[in-house]
């Protein structure tokens, strides 16, 4: 595997469930806000795309819970590409807390749609270059 881009998050309240647990939806949402600034770091800005016609949609996950993340921890989102394919392409991500504990790691496979008709088409090749060059 290649590149790790690293991306950090603190636990609010408001990810959180009544006991102080971050509700396990929310893990979803910081591995989508680590993919979205790895995109942005290598100049890709998915409004910009969606002008364009394209769009990214989850395809598929895998997730593993391994420990539970509470109120006000520190997260490190760690993101990888294992694998770009014509229109979809895949990523490793793992949800470290500030010790090095693991609280989750998922695969999450991503398809480029056409905006307009949903429906898979090409990654741009523009697009495609940074996450070939990251691999």
């Amino acid at each position: 595997m290649g590149e790790v881009s690293e991306f950090p998050v603190r636990v609010y309240y408001e990810d959180t469930d009544a006991g102080g647990i971050v509700y396990n939806a929310n893990y979803l949402k910081f591995m989508e806000r680590a993919r979205t600034e790895f995109l942005r770091s290598g100049g890709i800005e998915q409004d910009v795309l969606l002008q364009a016609g394209f769009a990214f949609v989850v395809s598929r996950t895998e997730i593993d819970f391994r420990s539970a993340a509470r109120f006000n921890e520190l997260l490190t989102v760690l993101t990888q590409v294992t694998e770009v394919k014509r229109a979809s392409m895949r990523f490793s991500q793992r949800i470290l807390a500030a010790d090095g504990r693991l609280i989750t790691q998922a695969m999450v496979q991503i398809a480029c749609v056409s905006h307009l008709h949903m429906k898979p088409v090409a990654i741009p090749e523009n697009v495609k270059g940074v996450l070939l060059s990251a691999r």
